[in-house]
């Protein structure tokens, strides 16, 4: 029977019937097995507990304090960082040759002047996407000058193209090794999996521990955080080459080598390109994070504006970050997709000559703005944004934070989300005992993965417990569930309607495409302004971060319902509300459940974030021990946030995307065995 008859034989029975078909039936009863035997499992096991531990809060037996051993090793680097060969002839000469790098790369962006900077990046959108990215990306960076803002996006991008290259480079090499050996590609994958969970700031606190504050610091986590997606692309792009070519490589007498330098990279280009792509767009999002280390930068303006709630200040900083963010994700992907290859820009004398043509234009403009002496970016051309968007802001806080007839004001809005939602949500998870909400993790582990998957959901959530945070994280996991289920509303509702309306997909496709290439860091800035500080604007900040993700997924999964499925609806008289519950969504279902999956990881990510405009809990916990040099509060907080981020991924990684990896090893496992059969 094909997939199609299947399809349309259970949209019949359901449609008939008015319920799910008979497979999701099957996956009920599976579920329910499941979760008896664990509550037969709970029924044993919680009496022994609540015996040798009784309580609601967590046992102090069962805490850690690590303030002291964290405390005196934290003081141990900082005793030896000057004279100890490990930071000599190591450490020292890695942070030397990444402040040496990036000064070398700021000084010759300083010495190509506005002028070449803006020529060069003009020309090269237009080699690889054309004249209009080559106009945006001109008047992009034309507007980071006259918002007064060139010095610290030179800085920024300074830091960009050091960290890129070593994130790529690293990467790449990663990538390679595990796209070639098989046992390293097993090696690596829970750990590249683990990493993309990771929010951000779980990446600050060691490599701060180590080179403090400062560059190096902020360039290396930055490589940390940016080159998985590097490395799991690369091995994507090498095992996946097309087998026909390979076998005819081979035949042809080829050695390993040639056959990769001839056919695994070139076939992999496109996954090399969007690995670069993805490289740089988190690469900037975590320079710009960065700046609460000592980046510098567009970052640090943001980050010192939001200190002073200066939304005028954070606006004019923010806005060269979405420019920068928007030319480089446009200029890599259409490198990624080919736009121009028929065109000239690809490698061949045409494109050699074009390039060349490129580099001296971009040559030829810096030397001329240097012997007009046009290097700064003159101050008759700035334009001062701080203080009208101020002025606005004033007018809105008088205005539109509260009082306002039949809807409120923006701060009445924060202020009852707060006291309705967000307060109740963590006195309820506060109050619950230790061990029902170690049991809870379990259950909804269990219920959407395997038991491999609830023991490590439930050890992560006990190892907050362990770290002593255990209600700081409950007061950010309460600010977690409130922004997904706000996410999860708004975003299946716009991705239901962008399914059923390609008008609609086509007006939200900008928006998105702008919001997803945004860093993390510019979504605090317009919710300060609107709401002020405090939890609520964390859990905005959020959700609008989130959102992309789950709405574009939603809309996916609904229109790759099987059509023969759709049809049989229809020709049955299912009207178009029956058709989207019981035909399309419970068919849909994985890409719905990837959808919450990566809007809880997206949402985590800000939510921690949001510790810099009021957030408290974990967040605020990173950001203290960050600025007061107190490593072993920030460690500790960030060692639960990856605990944190590691348990809501068990929670909601939906059960299929586990199979086809259990699939896709025993795969290989048969291939490599025929290999050395053969």
């Amino acid at each position: 029977m094909t997939a199609a008859t299947t399809a349309t034989t259970a949209t019949t029975a359901t449609v008939e019937r008015g319920g799910p078909p008979a497979a999701f039936s099957s996956g009920r009863n599976r579920a329910l097995g499941k979760l008896l035997t664990f509550a037969v499992f709970a029924a044993v096991l919680v009496p022994l507990a609540l015996t040798r531990w009784p309580g609601t809060a967590w046992p102090d037996a069962l805490t850690v304090d690590l303030s002291a051993p964290l405390g005196s090793a934290s003081d141990w680097i900082i005793d030896n960082r000057d004279g100890h060969p490990l930071f000599l002839y190591f450490f020292g000469h890695i942070s030397n040759a990444v402040v040496l790098s990036v000064r070398g790369v700021y000084l010759l962006l300083l010495a190509a002047g506005w002028a070449g900077v803006t020529a060069a990046a003009g020309l090269i959108a237009w080699r690889v996407a054309g004249v209009r990215l080559a106009l945006t990306a001109a008047v992009s960076f034309a507007v980071c000058g006259m918002l007064g803002m060139w010095v610290p996006t030179m800085q920024t991008l300074a830091l960009m193209v050091v960290a890129v290259t070593a994130s790529v480079v690293l990467g790449a090499l990663l990538g390679l090794a595990a796209g070639l050996s098989e046992r390293l590609y097993r090696a690596l994958r829970p750990l590249l999996d683990t990493m993309q969970v990771l929010p951000a700031f779980a990446y600050l606190l060691p490599v701060v521990l180590v080179f403090g504050i400062g560059v190096p610091a902020a360039v290396l986590a930055t490589v940390v955080y940016a080159a998985p997606p590097m490395a799991r692309l690369t091995a994507l792009g090498l095992r996946e080459a097309d087998r026909g070519v390979m076998e005819a490589v081979s035949s042809l007498g080829a050695t390993a080598r040639q056959r990769l330098l001839t056919a695994r990279l070139p076939l992999a280009r496109k996954q090399l390109l969007l690995g670069l792509n993805q490289t740089i767009m988190m690469a900037l999002s975590m320079a710009v994070i960065a700046s609460v280390i000592g980046a510098g930068g567009l970052g640090d303006r943001v980050y010192q504006a939001l200190a002073s709630v200066d939304v005028g200040a954070a606006l004019a900083a923010g806005l060269p970050i979405v420019l920068l963010a928007v030319v480089l994700d446009r200029t890599t992907a259409a490198a990624g997709s080919g736009s121009r290859s028929g065109s000239g820009a690809g490698t061949g004398k045409r494109g050699l000559l074009g390039w060349a043509v490129a580099a001296l234009a971009t040559v030829l403009v810096a030397i001329a703005g240097r012997l007009t002496d046009r290097l700064d970016w003159p101050e008759t051309w700035t334009v001062n944004i701080a203080e009208p968007v101020n002025r606005a802001v004033d007018w809105m806080t008088a205005h539109l934070y509260s009082g306002v007839p039949v809807i409120g004001g923006t701060a009445d809005w924060a202020g009852h989300f707060t006291t309705w939602v967000l307060d109740p949500l963590r006195g309820g998870l506060q109050a619950l005992p230790w061990w029902a909400v170690l049991l809870l993790v379990a259950a909804l582990a269990l219920l959407i993965g395997t038991w491999q998957t609830a023991l490590t959901a439930v050890l992560a959530m006990a190892a907050i417990g362990v770290l002593g945070v255990w209600k700081p994280s409950l007061d950010t996991l309460s600010q977690v569930l409130a922004a997904v289920a706000v996410t999860l509303v708004i975003g299946f509702a716009a991705g239901i309607a962008a399914a059923r309306s390609s008008r609609v997909e086509a007006l939200l496709r900008p928006v998105l495409d702008v919001f997803q290439t945004l860093p993390q860091f510019v979504y605090l800035i317009p919710v300060v302004a609107l709401f002020g500080v405090g939890r609520a604007p964390a859990v905005a900040a959020a959700v609008v971060y989130a959102l992309p993700a789950v709405v574009r997924i939603t809309t996916q999964g609904l229109r790759q319902v099987d059509p023969a499925a759709m049809e049989a609806a229809r020709s049955l008289g299912a009207t178009g509300g029956q058709q989207l519950r019981q035909v399309q969504l419970p068919l849909a279902g994985p890409a719905l459940r990837l959808a919450l999956n990566q809007g809880v990881v997206l949402v985590l990510a800000v939510v921690i974030i949001g510790g810099l405009v009021g957030g408290g809990a974990l967040g605020y916990d990173v950001v203290f021990g960050l600025a007061q040099g107190d490593l072993a509060t920030g460690l500790v907080a960030g060692a639960a946030i990856v605990c944190l981020g590691l348990m809501l991924d068990r929670v909601t990684q939906p059960t299929q995307r586990r199979t086809e990896r259990r699939t896709q090893r025993r795969t290989e496992r048969r291939i490599g065995r025929t290999r050395k059969a053969a």
